[in-house]
């Protein structure tokens, strides 16, 4: 292995952060606003000044710059980065020094070199020889006479001020950068024979921007802002979410509001490092109601040859009145169930979007086991060229020990003009697409529900 060093000097950037008073604030589409106040000496005139530890993901174009009695000439973001690949391909045409070991004697022996290429490999002219430097394992050591000027240690964006005065001041520098995003994760305890539920909520905040960024206020915002070029989610695929909100909430939550989105500010200062999970706690709520229940939903009059499992569905509210009383960022809850040790047992996971406080959560956690609906076209009949009568049969079973209730849902409806003519059991109209039944089901037991449409088309 080749390892390539500079010679012992001061490299710009290479110390400690040289950020200022920063503040960070993170929405949940892979954008945050960084603001960064530097206190400067600044002389009279024209002055190139550096700013290095900036994102390495900045959007340059979004920067602002406020510094009293200056003003912006013109600004660069300088993002060719220091690292052995790139401390090579600059020295391309330049001489450098190699230093060999002998295994055997671990005599060292110093050869000058030009480097010629940097193509899948380096190419160095030694003397009258041509060679290529190995990546062996050999004792080689490459040593650089300078770091070239174009090549920073950090991220760095440099701006050309004219300033009216000389003296220190702060330097206020605004932007964006992608990289920084956060969600919320839920962990939910279910006890089925209480009918409650305890929620803890937990932000998880990840930083892929490149930089890291020091003792900063951090302030999380529950909603994605547009963005012109799009971007913002260009990575960020969700599935999307099975936990369905019933009814949105009224209530408004005693959070602290920006616009049109809640906000979660992290308790005093934190460091969020580069390549970092960190993850923070903003909700814990003991005893909330809640209740399990199941769900079928059939597609457009379709029939099945075999039953098919229900889904197992925990309902709850995030109304004040039920015990959780806050508006929900979000996100991916997690169900557990204790078992009859009293350990708690995980039962599904399932994401929620962002929910209003006050509002009636219906999330779907896997397929019940012992609860199946079977769906059977009974008879479709043409009564003429546009119209058709189909008869439905839906068959319901529960091998538990105790009676269930679901929520049978026939959807398929918003292509065609579909009516109901005869039902066994009255259901309620969803809407356009879908009509549902409320059907309890005895233990051990079965119920039928049967169904006839008319569909024009």
């Amino acid at each position: 292995m080749v390892a390539q060093e500079a010679p012992a000097q001061t490299v710009p950037g290479a110390s400690r952060s040289a950020q200022g008073d920063v503040s960070v604030t993170i929405y949940n589409n892979d954008v945050a606003l960084v603001q960064d106040v530097r206190q400067l000496p600044i002389v009279r005139g024209q002055v190139r000044q550096d700013f290095p530890d900036v994102s390495a993901s900045i959007r340059p174009e979004t920067v602002s710059l406020n510094i009293a009695d200056a003003g912006i000439v013109e600004q660069n973001f300088d993002y060719d980065l220091l690292s052995p690949s790139s401390l090579m391909e600059k020295a391309v045409g330049e001489t450098i020094t190699l230093l060999r070991t002998n295994p055997a004697t671990g005599a060292e022996t110093r050869e000058r070199a030009r480097v010629l290429a940097v193509n899948g490999g380096v190419v160095l002219q030694i003397g009258e020889r041509i060679e290529v430097l190995r990546d062996d394992g050999l004792p080689v050591r490459a040593i650089f006479d300078r770091v070239p000027a174009s090549l920073r240690a950090r991220p760095t964006l440099s701006v050309m001020l004219d300033s009216n005065r000389a003296g220190t001041r702060p330097a206020t520098l605004s932007y964006l950068s992608r990289g920084l995003g956060w969600s919320a994760d839920y962990v939910a305890l279910f006890d089925d024979r209480s009918g409650r539920i305890d929620v803890q909520g937990w932000v998880t905040l990840k930083n892929t921007s490149g930089t890291t960024f020091d003792n900063a206020r951090t302030l999380l915002v529950a909603g994605e802002v547009a963005t012109e070029d799009g971007e913002g989610d260009r990575n960020s695929y969700r599935p999307r979410p099975r936990g369905r909100i019933e009814r949105a909430g009224t209530e408004t939550a005693s959070r602290e509001q920006l616009g049109d989105f809640y906000l979660y500010p992290l308790p005093g200062r934190t460091t969020i490092a580069d390549k970092q999970t960190k993850q923070v706690s903003f909700l814990d709520v003991k005893g909330a109601a809640a209740q399990s229940g199941y769900a079928f939903e059939n597609g457009w009059l379709g029939t099945a040859t075999e039953p098919r499992s229900a889904a197992s569905v925990l309902r709850f509210a995030n109304s004040a009145g039920a015990g959780l009383g806050d508006a929900l960022p979000a996100g991916t809850v997690r169900v557990y169930v204790r078992d009859a040790r009293g350990q708690a047992q995980f039962t599904g996971e399932n994401r929620i979007e962002h929910s209003p406080q006050g509002s009636q959560i219906a999330l779907e956690t896997g397929d019940a086991f012992d609860v199946k609906v079977l769906p059977v076209v009974v008879e479709r009949t043409r009564l003429s060229e546009w119209k058709w009568r189909t008869a439905m049969r839906y068959t319901l079973t529960n091998a538990k020990r105790t009676p269930v209730t679901v929520e049978l849902t026939q959807s398929g409806f918003d292509w065609t003009d579909t009516r109901i003519i005869a039902e066994s059991r009255k259901s309620e109209r969803r809407d356009a697409d879908s009509t549902v039944w409320q059907v309890p089901v005895p233990a051990n037991g079965e119920t039928i529900v049967t169904a006839t449409f008319e569909t024009r088309y």
